[in-house]
């Protein structure tokens, strides 16, 4: 088996953490490749045996890498699924963030983790992306999103004003701070956080949830993520900010941005102990009441 490492800088806590897993998978004699920006910031504080070798792009690793560790938090997650891209390497990821609703093996797991890893006992967990296409070219090849793609004001000035259309049917049109369309796996993410639905994997939908909207009688809209959404944008100002998950482009009025389904999913590894509602249970804190117990 072949496993590739993804991380990014962290403080020197987590260094016993990264520690561990480089020492369980050496255990298991497990071929083992580590994104190489990330090799060199570990390469003097840990110790790192010299079979492990370095990738720089999903080329390096499409085909030949099994299964994609994320060390780090939901962000550095994102941030691994641009580096996975369309290969379909299944992906995991170790928590040493905040949430960590992507990430969600906890640190005490990583031996239980490695195990089921190396010895199969997992599922995969296939997750819908979102894709934004536009008259100007914007985020290159890392044009998808797995979480949410977001519309915003790009300063503290006045709200803007965002039309939306349906299949080149007019929706409608939105004063607000912003717009997120998200994902089912972004439902969770900053959509939740702006009153957005919880919406369940492979539910086979995508939500439009505004920010700070200046009508109390909008609200957001689930849609089949068979549908594609066109936005045109106004405002006092001529800049706003246009986010792809962790990704983020300057955009001004006279564009034209579409928003569908991507071309490809992303395999999520969910290990035989957890599910998802265990995970929502966990995360949000639902259950503890001391009037459950």
């Amino acid at each position: 088996m072949k496993i590739g490492i993804y991380g990014r800088q962290f403080n020197n806590s987590v260094l016993p953490y990264v520690q561990q897993v480089f020492d369980c998978l050496v255990e298991l004699k497990i071929e083992v490749l580590i994104y190489k920006d990330f090799y060199n910031f570990v390469k003097d504080k840990l110790f790192l045996p010299t079979q492990f070798t370095s990738f720089e792009t999903h080329l390096d690793i499409k085909d030949k890498v099994d299964v994609m560790i994320s060390l780090g938090g939901d962000g550095t997650m994102l941030d691994t699924v641009s580096i996975v891209k369309d290969s379909g390497i299944p992906m995991i990821g170790i928590n040493f963030g905040r949430l960590g609703f992507l990430a969600s093996i906890n640190k005490e797991g990583i031996k239980y983790a490695i195990d089921a890893i190396v010895n199969n006992k997992f599922t995969l967990d296939t997750r819908r992306l979102l894709k934004v296409e536009s008259n100007q070219k914007l985020f290159g090849d890392l044009n998808f999103a797995l979480n949410d793609i977001t519309i915003h004001k790009r300063d503290t000035s006045a709200m803007i004003l965002i039309h939306c259309y349906l299949n080149g049917e007019f929706l409608n049109s939105y004063w607000a701070d912003g717009l997120i369309v998200a994902t089912p796996t972004g439902s969770t993410a900053y959509s939740l956080s702006c009153g957005g639905p919880i919406i369940f994997p492979r539910s086979g939908n995508f939500v439009i949830t505004p920010i700070s909207p200046h009508n109390l009688n909008v609200r957001p809209v689930i849609l089949s993520d068979e549908n594609s959404l066109t936005f045109e944008i106004e405002g006092r100002s001529s800049k706003h900010l246009l986010s792809c998950d962790s990704r983020t482009e300057v955009i001004d009025n006279n564009i034209s941005i579409t928003i569908k389904r991507a071309d490809f999913d992303i395999n999520l590894v969910r290990l035989n102990n957890e599910s998802y509602l265990s995970t929502l249970r966990n995360k949000l804190l639902w259950g503890i009441d001391t009037r459950n117990y």
